[in-house]
């Protein structure tokens, strides 16, 4: 399959400057850069499905940059509703490392070049900006931004320079590796195809060259309808443990978030999350539509993201775990090794915790009496018996209702 039509397939085709997507296939430069601001210590899968599709640029001989935005995450992108944050310096830099290391884990390639914006913005002077960059746009062509007049229409709230600013310093960051790489293509999600254009708009203007943009579809739940994302506060984080700000999926959690997808969504995101072949999930499709209690598609979905994410020994223990929790008598069959497997997977407390201050120390209970109300409710059970008493735990599975686990080794 040519990268066009993968493309095309797999559902990574929005708003783009390309006329005939066939013309990516026999392109002469083979470069592209997508980017992302660490807003967060850590990315969401509405961001894992763009970088699946610069994987699939990758897979076809494109070389990536990928950038992480030091300079433009000290604005951050304009919101349709209202002013961001500031985030201090400190914040940035350390979101920066936690999303550097995160971009390169799924974009497993050997070519793969990290690129900071701040490298170039640092030492910019600001009237030369002005006079190279801010001449070249009119305010007229700013205001006519969605984002401009829902901020400064009627009931709007309004819109501060910096963040009217920014599409100018992200434009700009185009140009920028335009010039030092021989960038002219660059990838992103459909909600930057504004911000895109006028980085394609300055290398026409000062560089009398053409660029182009490809986007992808924000990522909506079929069922639900609301889009893949932090903002919309139902967040699947790409980081297993907490970096400093909450923000982070277990893979247990992570793994059973696509397990738990229903029949109306596994065709369209099984596309979008793994890595197999055409051939493949129609193979898979096929026999989950003819025994769908079986939960074959959900199985290879969930199997194939957490690969991409967290890695196949990681993603064996949790498959492993999985049927442990969810079979009968699984629980009885592990032993001392399955369970240093899964302490990498799921919290843990030390064997021979008073189980009330294990349930403290987990954050299954914000205090004694709660964890004692649990223990008294039924609510906590060990290698699947309740646990009726206080004491010490010996080794194995802590479980509080139905989806709170907890390794005791």
């Amino acid at each position: 399959m040519k990268l066009s039509e993968e493309l095309i397939w797999r559902g990574f085709s929005a708003e783009t400057t390309i006329k005939n997507p066939e013309d990516l296939d026999t392109r002469a430069s083979k470069k592209f850069y997508w980017g992302a601001d660490p807003s967060a210590d850590s990315l969401t899968i509405g961001n894992l499905a763009a970088l699946m599709m610069c994987a699939c640029f990758v897979r076809h001989g494109y070389e990536p940059y990928l950038l992480v935005g030091g300079a433009t995450g000290q604005i951050g992108d304009p919101k349709e509703n209202g002013e961001r944050d500031l985030k201090t310096l400190d914040e940035v830099a350390h979101n920066k490392a936690c999303l550097k290391e995160q971009i390169s884990r799924v974009i497993n390639a050997d070519n793969v070049t990290m690129v900071d914006n701040y490298d170039w913005f640092k030492d910019i002077n600001y009237l030369s900006f002005l006079r190279e960059v801010g001449k070249s746009f009119s305010m007229t062509q700013l205001l006519d931004r969605q984002f401009v007049k829902n901020r400064i229409g009627e009931g709007g709230s309004g819109i501060s320079y910096a963040e009217f600013s920014y599409t100018l310093i992200q434009g700009y960051d185009f140009l920028h590796l335009y010039r030092t790489y021989g960038i002219d293509l660059q990838l992103c999600g459909a909600d930057q195809t504004g911000n895109c254009t006028s980085g394609i708009h300055m290398i026409k203007r000062l560089e009398g060259a053409t660029a182009d943009l490809w986007s992808t579809p924000l990522i909506i739940d079929p069922v639900t309808g609301r889009k893949f994302g932090k903002s919309e506060g139902n967040a699947v984080w790409l980081a297993a443990t907490d970096n400093g700000s909450g923000n982070f999926t277990s893979v247990f959690d992570f793994y059973q978030f696509w397990l738990n997808q229903p029949d109306e969504s596994v065709e369209y995101l099984i596309k979008i999350y793994t890595t197999l072949e055409k051939s493949e999930i129609e193979d898979i499709l096929a026999r989950h539509n003819a025994a769908k209690e079986q939960r074959i598609a959900q199985k290879a979905l969930a199997k194939g993201v957490t690969e991409v994410v967290h890695g196949q020994e990681k993603t064996k223990a949790v498959i492993r775990l999985s049927e442990a929790l969810f079979a009968p008598e699984g629980l009885s069959r592990l032993n001392n090794s399955d369970l240093e497997d899964f302490a990498t997977i799921l919290p843990s407390v030390k064997q021979g915790t008073d189980v009330v201050d294990a349930l403290i120390d987990l954050g299954f209970a914000e205090s004694k009496k709660k964890a004692r109300e649990f223990i008294s409710g039924g609510a906590i059970s060990l290698n699947g018996e309740k646990l009726t008493a206080e004491g010490a735990l010996p080794a194995g599975v802590l479980k509080k209702g139905k989806n709170k686990f907890a390794i005791v080794l």
